[in-house]
């Protein structure tokens, strides 16, 4: 084992994952900590510590953990892999890092121009506007409230921050801890900005998104001629939607337009305990069955229909909070594919929503999920065992793709 990423949620561990599988560089991912390193046989680990939604303390905590745990069994390199559009504790697993590794250096590359996030001036836009304008700014769960990105390590770390805008003129100063934020407009300038670090000899602990680990395969001497075995996808396509980000819903109506039946699941079937057990319940699964039976191509929404405010409104009757909306949606989504999962109607998943694809994965008792290529950039296929079968699982986080990506993915498996 060559390599460690340390990603805070599963789909950002796979969209990050996939750029070494796709090098031909052996790769793993998993949810959780609990790693011996010294039985790791792939070139590449990744590991999902589901940290994004924790307090800074308790994030700080497990990636210092994890950090420390790789340092002492000599893993040669440590990336960690942030949000794109910069939500979760990204100062306070930053400074864990550097704390654990030692190192007086972390670069930090935030930008992911494939995707149009860039970080120019120190400021991260998402599409042409700073990342607090971007639905990220109004994210219900985890809304970015600086567009600087040295304020936003600023919010939960007391190191020194620093915005290099040319990389060609950065010389590493390592007499003090400085974690260096580098502006990135294009593919080029994330080669550069590899190349500036090499250099510099700070390739050891490094930080940024799937855009920066893109480059990192050729980088680290860890790219190979291996090719993934990709497989023949079952034309039955069931999309399950877990994302409130604007794109993924209009992924989700483009779909319907040409031909996808669509569930909405109500507030109450969403976030009422139990509900799936009761008569009421278990005719709406017979149903849901039923539908998926007559249509291979079938989405199951979390969104309500036209917006989410019967949701708000029924969770504020049932003194519900945004954590336990959240927490309860995703849950009730990973019952049903969990009770889905069987079902001869169900082969292709899609799965939209890094909390939307843990429970799901929770709920068929799989924790360990091998990337194989991108369908499109930041769309992943991965394989899993399920009863000593291979399984297979599309997932991308909700801000990726053009609007007709699930009709395009429908017409290409067919």
């Amino acid at each position: 084992m060559k390599l460690l990423i340390i990603a805070d949620d599963f789909t950002g561990a796979l969209d990050t994952g996939v750029q070494f599988a796709k090098s031909g560089a052996s790769t793993k991912v998993i949810v959780g900590t609990e790693v011996d390193f010294s039985c790791v046989e792939e070139t590449v680990l990744v590991a999902d510590t589901e940290t994004r939604h924790l307090s800074k303390e308790e994030a700080y905590d497990i990636v210092y953990e994890l950090s420390s745990k790789a340092e002492k069994a000599g893993v040669q390199y440590i990336y960690k892999k942030t949000d794109s559009a910069l939500r979760g504790n990204i100062g306070a697993e930053l400074g864990a890092l550097v704390a654990a590794s030692g190192q007086k250096i972390l670069p930090f590359v935030p930008a992911f121009p494939q995707m149009n996030r860039i970080t120019k001036g120190g400021i991260h836009y998402i599409d042409g506007v700073p990342v607090t304008e971007s639905p990220f700014g109004i994210d219900p769960f985890e809304p970015v409230k600086n567009s600087a990105v040295t304020d936003i390590i600023a919010e939960q770390s007391e190191i020194l921050t620093c915005s290099i805008s040319q990389a060609d003129d950065w010389k590493a100063d390592k007499s003090s801890e400085e974690i260096v934020v580098f502006d990135a407009i294009s593919s080029d300038d994330l080669e550069s900005i590899g190349r500036k670090i090499a250099d510099n000899e700070c390739l050891h602990i490094m930080a940024g998104c799937a855009g920066f680990g893109e480059i990192l395969p050729k980088l680290l001497n860890i790219a190979s001629d291996r090719e993934a075995d990709i497989p023949k996808l079952d034309s039955r396509f069931l999309v399950i939607c877990g994302s409130v980000n604007p794109i993924t819903v209009a992924q989700v109506a483009e779909a319907e337009k040409n031909g996808f039946s669509h569930i909405h699941l109500t507030p109450r079937q969403k976030l009422k305990a139990d509900y799936w057990q009761s008569d009421e319940g278990k005719a709406e699964f017979d149903n849901i069955c039923r539908v998926i039976k007559e249509n291979p191509l079938c989405i199951i929404d979390s969104n309500d229909e036209g917006g989410n405010e019967l949701t708000r409104a029924y969770a504020l009757s049932q003194g519900l909070g945004i954590e336990d909306i959240r927490q309860g949606i995703s849950k009730t989504i990973g019952y049903i594919v969990g009770e889905l999962f069987t079902n001869p109607d169900v082969r292709t998943l899609f799965i939209t929503g890094g909390d939307t694809l843990l429970e799901c994965m929770k709920c068929v008792g799989v924790n360990e999920l091998e990337p194989l290529c991108e369908m499109r950039k930041g769309v992943v296929l991965s394989k899993f065992t399920y009863k000593e079968c291979s399984r297979y699982v599309i997932s991308k986080s909700g801000g990726f793709g053009e609007k007709t990506l699930l009709v395009d993915l429908a017409k290409e498996i067919q």
